[in-house]
């Protein structure tokens, strides 16, 4: 018996009857070999880590753009943060702790630089929504490996779209990401803001507060545990309405306090004339578009290839690409 064997048939004594076994994938779109040394789901986390798109995530905008300090949470540490998490809530509950973990590392790769700055940027010259969880499912499924995608497993691939947005995952464990990616942001964006100076733990409403704690660690702690105590034993994932409704409050104030805040958005108007700007310039000159892009520009369209590209540069190469396209660079006489 190989090691993923042995892990497989040791998964449907531990988990829970309801859980997503490894054995029992729907499969990846194309047909390969298994491994000797791990289940699929394994292997998608792993895929995931070592792809370009997820090493791209430690240089893209959490929330402040550009932000003065080292503790400002990005993309990375934000999913990181979400993994946690989402393992705790899935081992507590004897679901697929591999399989939780590859959707959280899926599931923000499609965001574009500058946040949802430029989610709005690239909306706008699209003429249609840009949805940062059709994205990720794209990056892993079309633009990953030069095209080839990575070729995960159905369940991740479905638990990375409907991570957000009206797809609610088939599994559990999909189910569990959503959760703990709202659990996550709304949590360290709060500490995010109290580090810049634009909200005091004072500020957060007392009527929240008495339901969910006044601390990081007790909201985080209030919120887990509740989600654990409520879907307890049960093929479902849920929260007790109590529970819920302060967490959607909190959400609610973060909006009106912090996400809609001039002062945490007072760079935005600039960070999307960069989007626009770039979209418009490669869509003038598809040449200057990378070698690995163009051969796809015959097969789903310049406007497409162009927005793949410019959605999956970091904040700092985006400015880099602006000023090296619009902004003169200095004269050197000889």
């Amino acid at each position: 018996m190989t090691v993923r064997e042995r892990l497989e048939q040791e998964e449907f004594s531990r988990l829970a009857p309801y859980a997503a076994k490894a054995a029992e994938s729907k499969g990846r779109d194309r047909a390969e070999p298994e491994r000797d040394d791990r289940t699929c789901y394994q292997r998608d986390a792993d895929r995931i880590l070592h792809s370009r798109s997820f090493r791209r995530l430690m240089h893209k905008t959490q929330v402040f753009l550009q932000p003065e300090g080292d503790h400002y949470r990005t993309r990375m540490t934000h999913t990181l943060e979400v993994s946690r998490v989402a393992r705790t809530i899935a081992r507590a509950l004897r679901l697929n702790e591999d399989l939780t973990e590859a959707i959280v590392m899926g599931h923000d790769l499609g965001h574009t630089p500058f946040g949802h700055a430029g989610e709005i940027a690239l909306t706008e010259v699209l003429g249609r929504p840009f949805y940062h969880n059709e994205q990720s499912l794209r990056v892993v499924e079309k633009l990953e490996k030069n095209g080839d995608g990575l070729n995960l497993t159905y369940e991740v691939r479905r638990g990375i779209v409907g991570h957000t947005g009206p797809e609610i995952p088939e599994t559990l464990e999909g189910r569990i990401v959503r959760y703990a990616d709202r659990i996550a942001y709304i949590n360290h964006d709060i500490d995010d803001a109290m580090r810049a100076g634009i909200l005091k733990n004072e500020d957060i409403p007392k009527k929240i507060s008495d339901v969910l704690g006044c601390t990081h660690s007790e909201r985080i702690n209030t919120l887990v545990g509740d989600m654990i105590q409520a879907s307890m034993d049960r093929p479902e994932i849920l929260m007790t309405p109590e529970i819920e409704r302060a967490m959607l409050e909190l959400r609610e104030f973060m909006f009106e306090h912090v996400y809609r805040n001039p002062v945490a958005k007072s760079e935005e108007s600039k960070a999307r004339i960069i989007i626009q700007e770039l979209y418009k310039y490669y869509l003038a000159h598809p040449d200057k578009l990378p070698a690995d892009f163009q051969p796809q520009l015959d097969i789903e369209g310049l406007p497409r290839i162009v927005c793949d590209y410019v959605a999956g540069m970091t904040d700092k190469y985006a400015i880099y690409k602006f000023s090296e396209i619009y902004v003169p660079s200095a004269w050197q006489v000889r």
